[in-house]
């Protein structure tokens, strides 16, 4: 099964190429083993590039499948490195599957501690819709707004690497990341 993650090089020209590492995303320690000796974590993350040139956002809209990836890794030209959890803000039942927010784990922020509150949260919501409390709709902008508002998470769509632009309408996310801060 795995703990699949996409690993962002950043490139001198802000652009990033993208890599994929099949047990990255376990307890998101693929952070500590990337660095400029060991650019692809001692061969955890794989050598052949799943795509270059890729804007940032579009790493998101276009490759960052929330359903399949579990962490994204944002790697600087030298080497600083920002670990984000993905977080699936749909349930499985065969609806769209494109909802996703990705939370920074830093310093200050427990991996477990958001995991454990995002399976919680989501449990909680599933149950509520189960019971015919709320619609599947509403329970999901709840999730999406609790992880915004609680988590200082990033919402947003994920359409694949084939998308035209012409789909239905998607909504705007709250903020997109800094590109500045890189």
């Amino acid at each position: 099964m795995g703990h699949r993650a996409l690993v962002a090089y950043r490139r001198p020209d802000h652009l990033f190429d993208l890599r994929y590492s099949h047990w990255g995303a376990a307890n998101l320690e693929l952070a500590d083993r990337i660095d400029a000796d060991s650019p692809l974590g001692s061969g955890t993350v794989d050598s052949d590039v799943l795509a270059d040139s890729v804007a940032l956002d579009r790493v998101l809209t276009n490759y960052l499948d929330p359903c399949t990836h579990e962490a994204l890794y944002l790697v600087s030209t030298d080497f600083d490195i920002r670990s984000y959890r993905v977080c699936w803000l749909e349930w499985g039942d065969g609806r769209e599957q494109g909802r996703g927010a990705i939370v920074e784990i830093g310093p200050d922020t427990s991996d477990r501690e958001l995991s454990i509150w995002f399976r919680a949260t989501k449990t909680v919501l599933a149950d509520v819709i189960e019971m015919g409390a709320l619609s599947r709709r509403a329970a999901q902008t709840y999730l999406e707004a609790r992880v915004a508002e609680d988590k200082d998470g990033h919402v947003y769509t994920y359409r694949g690497t084939d998308a035209t632009g012409e789909e239905e309408y998607v909504p705007t996310p709250d903020q997109w990341i800094d590109e500045e801060e890189w």
